[in-house]
C-alpha cells in the first residue's frame, strides 16, 4: 500500500476503543506505525508512536513488527526498531511500488544495506500484486520479488510476502528461487486448498482482521487447517480493521480481536494460542 493511500485510509473515522487485554502476551506480526499514526501530510512524532506502542503493550501485545514498503519507510522502520525494544523491523519495496518503477538499483542497494542491521529481521513486504498493478508492471514486480528473495537469503532473515490475486505466481517464483528458511504469507487471502499448498512447503500464514469478516468463510476454513506452529496474526494497521469496527482505522492495539477470532476458528484455548503465536514469531523473526 502506498504511503498516500495509507494516509487516506487513516482518515476514515474515529479510532475504535482498545479491546479487553489478552490473557497471555501475543504479537502483531505486521503493522505500519508510520502511516497508522501519522497524518496525511506529516510523519508521526516519536511521542505519538510511543503512545501507540504503549497502547498495544497494555492489551497484551508487547511484540510488534513494523513493516517497510519503500526506501523511506524502511529506513524509518529500522530506526524505530533500534529505538523501541518492543519493535522489530522489516524492509522492502512494496510490489506496487516496484510495479511503478521504484525498484531501482540504488533502492535495492539501500534495502540490502538495511537488511544487515541487527534489529531488521525480515525482508518484506515484497511479492506480487495483480490487483492494483496492471500487466505493464508485472515484470518489474517479479524482478523486484526475486531480488528481495536473494537479499533475505544472503542476510539469513525471513521473507514477508504480499500476495494479492497472484497465488500461483508467488509459489512459482519461490520454487524458482528457493524460499528462505522462514517465509511468511502476510495477510493470507487464499482458500483451504492454497493454505494446504503453503503449509506443505513449510511457510507461515499470517491472518489479519479479514478473518473476522462475515463474508470470509473460506478464509476461516483455511485458518482452521494450519498447524499452530505455522500461524501468525497481524493488524496491517491502519488497514483491514477487524469486526466489529470494520471501516474504521486499524491500530496494533486491536490485534486481540483477531487473536480471539483465530482461537475460535481453530478451537484452541486462547492462552495456548497466544503462546504459540509468540513462539512462531520468535522462530521466524528471532528474539525481541
Amino acid at each position: 500500500m502506498s504511503r498516500s493511500a495509507g494516509s487516506r485510509a487513516n482518515r476514515r473515522g474515529e479510532l475504535p476503543p482498545s479491546p479487553e487485554p489478552l490473557p497471555s502476551p501475543a504479537v502483531d506480526s505486521h503493522t505500519h506505525f508510520d502511516i497508522a499514526v501519522g497524518g496525511e501530510d506529516r510523519a508521526p512524532t516519536d511521542a505519538e508512536v510511543d503512545e501507540a506502542i504503549d497502547a498495544a503493550v497494555a492489551v497484551g501485545v508487547p511484540r510488534l513488527v513494523q513493516v517497510g514498503v519503500d526506501v523511506a519507510s524502511s529506513q524509518w522502520s529500522a530506526a524505530l526498531a533500534a529505538r523501541r525494544s518492543e519493535v522489530l523491523a522489516t524492509v522492502a519495496l512494496h510490489p506496487n511500488e516496484a510495479g511503478a518503477g521504484a525498484a531501482t538499483d540504488d533502492a535495492l542497494a539501500e534495502i540490502d544495506r538495511l537488511a544487515a542491521l541487527p534489529r531488521v529481521r525480515a525482508v518484506g513486504e515484497t511479492g506480487l500484486d495483480r490487483y492494483r498493478t496492471g500487466a505493464d508492471g508485472w515484470a518489474a514486480q517479479e524482478a523486484s520479488f526475486r531480488a528481495h528473495i536473494d537479499i533475505a537469503k544472503r542476510h539469513g532473515v525471513a521473507l514477508v510476502i504480499h500476495d494479492r490475486d497472484a497465488h500461483d505466481e508467488v509459489l512459482r517464483v519461490l520454487e524458482d528461487e528457493g524460499a528462505p528458511e522462514h517465509t511468511v504469507l502476510h495477510c493470507f487471502s487464499g482458500d483451504a486448498g492454497f493454505a494446504r499448498r503453503c503449509v506443505e512447503r513449510g511457510y507461515v500464514l499470517s491472518f489479519a482482521g479479514t478473518l473476522t469478516f462475515a463474508n470470509a468463510g473460506s478464509l476461516r476454513e483455511a485458518a482452521a487447517l494450519v498447524p499452530l506452529d505455522q500461524l501468525l496474526v497481524e493488524t496491517d494497521a491502519p488497514f483491514l480493521t477487524p469486526m466489529p469496527y470494520r471501516g474504521r482505522p486499524n491500530a496494533a492495539r486491536l490485534v486481540p480481536h483477531t487473536v480471539r477470532a483465530l482461537a475460535d476458528v481453530t478451537g484452541t484455548d486462547l492462552g495456548r494460542l497466544c503462546a504459540a503465536l509468540t513462539a512462531t514469531a520468535e522462530r521466524v523473526f528471532g528474539r525481541w
